[in-house]
């Protein structure tokens, strides 16, 4: 497959095409369901810009408790791995590749942010599954 391009063909539309077509697919199910007197409400927008929030919070206490733990270990880690530590995978991570390249073009940050990046993932349905344990 590697030396007809199918697999590369096979990672580009994965990663592109696909991710948009599914998206748009997965808002037009849900908004086509809810109508906007549902959506529109205070109750929905709290909700969204506490999501904000939570996010940029989330981000900013992975970077901190990265400082803090390279105040005590001898081998120092990059502070913006732990900006991947939230559950938008595979985001995140790229968006740590990108602007660790961008302050060092040898920084290849991406595999070593996948780790904290997917325990984001499994911390975040964990904690779903407690909250809806403890809802029903």
């Amino acid at each position: 497959f590697a030396l007809c391009g199918v697999t590369e063909r096979l990672t580009n539309t994965a990663s592109t095409a696909l991710v948009d077509i599914l998206t748009i697919l997965l808002t037009l199910a849900i908004g086509a369901s809810m109508p906007a007197e549902n959506f529109l409400r205070t109750q929905t927008l709290l909700v969204l810009v506490l999501g904000v929030v939570a996010f940029a919070a989330a981000t900013a206490a992975g970077v901190i408790l990265a400082k803090i733990m390279n105040l005590f270990s001898k081998e120092k880690i990059n502070p913006m791995i732990g900006a991947a530590g939230v559950s938008a995978v595979p985001m995140s991570a790229r968006v740590v590749q990108v602007m660790g390249q961008e302050a060092n073009p040898r920084n290849f940050l991406l595999m070593h942010a996948m780790g904290p990046n997917v325990a984001g993932a499994i911390g975040a349905a964990i904690a779903g599954g407690v909250f809806l344990g403890m809802v029903g």
